[in-house]
């Protein structure tokens, strides 16, 4: 049976689940929090004292899928290193300085839960690409259109194949293991700024730092309430959804991911996502 781990204020752990069959996913406390009209983070700690505690590392080796969404959605060039590094790329530049510099966000879906993976599982590289980069971005955790909580995300991403032609983006962005999201979602009461958390990414080959950079959401040119307006429009969405909102960290033209490396992506206030990479 799956578990709903809850981590408190001062770092203990417990399981929801042991107090009721009726929570055992954090779309499961959403759901509840909306019948009861109460925030999911005064539901959980009404909880917490009839729940069984869980030891710390048992949390860390166990943890899966903090969110399973039906559908994982992605934002791009939000950030001025991202348009860049798509002009570099791309034989139409101009294109992601339209939107850039314009109203409308680029929005596309990213993932299925088929094709998410979760802490420790492995990210997937394309085997038909010769340029594949991790994406590291802060994940919008929504549930019935409202923003409930924030996670990492790794939107792996093809940068030969969709700079060949701005229309090869679907299989440049989807694929098997293309979206890794964790290692939890903080609730929204829990991040006090999701426009100012610094952001790293570190990549490992055969045990040796090959990469490593860091940023700020605070580098966005748009609002996480702006995207999720945009992506809402005429858009019947389920009722969990993950929107990914652009990456700030972008490898140098001269890297590429192989089998083998391990990706970690950290995010103040939220926590530290780890995957190793295969090829798919």
């Amino acid at each position: 049976m799956d578990s709903l781990v809850v981590v408190d204020d001062h770092g203990d752990a417990y399981d929801l689940t042991t107090t009721s069959a009726d929570l055992g996913s954090f779309t499961d406390l959403a759901r509840a929090a909306n019948v009861s009209g109460r925030s999911i983070d005064d539901l959980a700690r009404d909880r917490i004292p009839d729940a069984e505690s869980v030891p710390p590392g048992e949390v860390e080796q166990s943890a899966g899928l903090p969110v399973v969404a039906d559908e994982v959605w992605a934002a791009g060039v939000t950030y001025y290193i991202s348009e860049k590094a798509r002009e570099a790329e791309s034989g139409k530049p101009e294109v992601y300085l339209d939107v850039y510099e314009g109203e409308r966000p680029e929005l596309f879906l990213k993932a299925t839960p088929s094709r998410t993976v979760g802490p420790r599982d492995s990210i997937g590289v394309r085997g038909d690409s010769e340029w594949n980069v991790p994406e590291p971005e802060l994940g919008v955790v929504l549930h019935r259109g409202e923003i409930v909580g924030y996670t990492v995300g790794n939107d792996v991403s093809s940068r030969d194949i969709e700079g060949e032609n701005p229309l090869y983006l679907p299989q440049a962005k989807v694929y098997d293991r293309s979206c890794a999201v964790g290692p939890c979602v903080a609730t929204e009461g829990t991040v006090s700024d999701p426009h100012d958390l610094a952001m790293s990414l570190s990549i490992e080959r055969d045990g040796e730092l090959v990469h490593e950079d860091s940023t700020s959401t605070n580098e966005m040119a748009t609002t996480c309430e702006t995207l999720v307006e945009y992506l809402y429009r005429h858009n019947n969405l389920p009722d969990t959804v993950i929107l990914l909102t652009g990456t700030g960290l972008v490898p140098p033209e001269t890297f590429t991911l192989t089998e083998g490396d391990r990706v970690s992506i950290t995010i103040d206030g939220i926590g530290t996502l780890v995957n190793d990479t295969i090829v798919v």
